[in-house]
């Protein structure tokens, strides 16, 4: 049997399962194929067109510290700036931290905004202001999310698979808090390939026996037209066949690394790096936006330490793909962008860590057809709060969808029935567009 299951017994805190995609086979009366979670997925989408571009959104999971990543600042004072010391790039006069020198030599593919700043210094809440766009401070309190992710908001605009190719328009390589649809309702789910669902994604059933039962799910499903009254069946075979062209088409090569030339997956070296490749190799395939998170950067002590651990990773994966990115012209289509919940408190704490910090946050980004090169905005003589004017997570939330083309003015119906922008204030970054 061949079938597409995600955790089947776990459910989001959205509310919807994680079994997003279903069976080819083991087909009868009530089954949900992966032709019906095509047709509903797309029929979730709004009609608008929009750009094919996509979003490769890093999430570095617990709060990653802005100074010894993208702003050491090696001016400031010795307990406020950067323990780790600064690495030059390749743009005159800007430093990384000194874990990130394969970043450092492709800096002017990317863009380091040092001015990222919003409000919430919880893990749930600040990382539902970022991905989302809005403040939600019960989430921290086991509150529900309220607003979709930036992921589901493309998939209700776009329609929950490419039209040509079948790839999902939002995948998760792995959870972020809320990174669901909220009102925006369950088919605009992210598709979560992990687990038996991405064990699945390898076809092993010959031709012959598929399609046998290609004709098997044909017939089964004259019958369920027959006795369906309310037309949900009608256009089946659209979806139909764009469910078996998933399975068939190189499409769905593009969660399998076996397909892609050894010497690039040893060039992105491992964990991470392997699912950057796979996002990238998505992305390329039709996917619209790919979130991967890598966590582990809640460092309230002995920070030197933990990002011998955690940066390395980090820096050969992201320099990996900003370089394949430009290599393979797909830079002006894919935006790459690397934040967190929140940054980490200027000053060293007495643990020789630094604890939770919204006031400046962590963010970087490249690609997208966007202006590469630079430093945005500025920090604070001791890295605390933005020098310039700030930018906020709706700002971040308008640059991507400037690249994905979505009007930033459009709205959907809340679970009050009543339109709702989904960015009130937020300007696309002006140095970057």
């Amino acid at each position: 049997m061949l079938n597409f299951l995600a955790n089947g017994k776990s459910v989001t805190c959205e509310g919807s399962s994680r079994r997003d995609f279903l069976r080819v086979g083991s087909l009868g009366f009530g089954a949900l194929t992966l032709a019906d979670v095509l047709r509903a997925r797309a029929e979730a989408g709004d009609g608008s067109r929009t750009k094919d571009t996509s979003v490769i959104w890093l999430w570095l999971g617990g709060g990653p510290t802005h100074v010894e990543t993208f702003d050491p600042k090696m001016t400031a004072p010795s307990e406020y700036r950067s323990v780790t010391g600064e690495v030059k790039t390749n743009i005159p006069g800007v430093t990384l931290g000194g874990h990130f020198e394969k970043m450092a030599q492709v800096a002017d593919r990317m863009a380091f905004v040092r001015s990222f700043a919003h409000t919430n210094s919880g893990h749930g809440g600040g990382t539902h202001f970022v991905m989302t766009g809005y403040d939600n401070r019960q989430v921290d309190n086991g509150g529900m999310p309220t607003r979709p992710s930036l992921g589901s908001i493309l998939s209700r605009v776009r329609g929950g698979n490419h039209p040509d190719t079948g790839m999902p328009t939002y995948v998760r390589l792995n959870g972020i808090g809320s990174d669901g649809p909220a009102f925006l309702g369950a088919a605009c789910s992210p598709f979560d390939p992990n687990g038996q669902a991405k064990r699945n994604m390898s076809l092993v059933v010959d031709k012959l026996r598929l399609d046998k039962r290609r004709e098997m799910l044909k017939g089964i499903d004259t019958v369920n037209r027959e006795v369906d009254r309310s037309r949900l069946m009608d256009g089946l075979d659209e979806f139909e066949q764009q469910a078996f062209n998933l399975v068939l088409s190189k499409s769905q090569q593009a969660f399998d690394l076996k397909y892609e030339d050894p010497r690039v997956v040893d060039r992105y070296g491992p964990g991470l790096g392997q699912q950057l490749l796979q996002a990238r190799r998505m992305c390329e395939a039709g996917c619209g936006f790919v979130t991967v998170q890598y966590g582990g950067w809640d460092m309230h002590g002995n920070i030197k330490n933990a990002l011998d651990g955690r940066a390395p990773q980090v820096d050969q994966a992201v320099a990996a793909l900003v370089e394949d990115m430009g290599q393979r012209g797909v830079d002006q289509n894919i935006l790459f962008v690397v934040t967190g919940e929140f940054g980490r408190t200027p000053k060293i704490n007495g643990g020789a860590g630094r604890d939770h910090w919204a006031p400046l946050s962590t963010l970087a980004m490249a690609g997208g057809g966007l202006q590469m090169g630079q430093v945005v905005g500025e920090s604070a003589e001791k890295i605390d709060v933005p020098k310039t004017n700030p930018i906020r997570p709706q700002d971040l939330m308008a640059t991507v969808f400037h690249v994905l083309g979505i009007d930033r003015r459009i709205q959907f119906i809340n679970t009050s029935g009543r339109p709702t922008y989904m960015i009130e204030d937020g300007r696309p970054i002006e140095e970057l567009v």
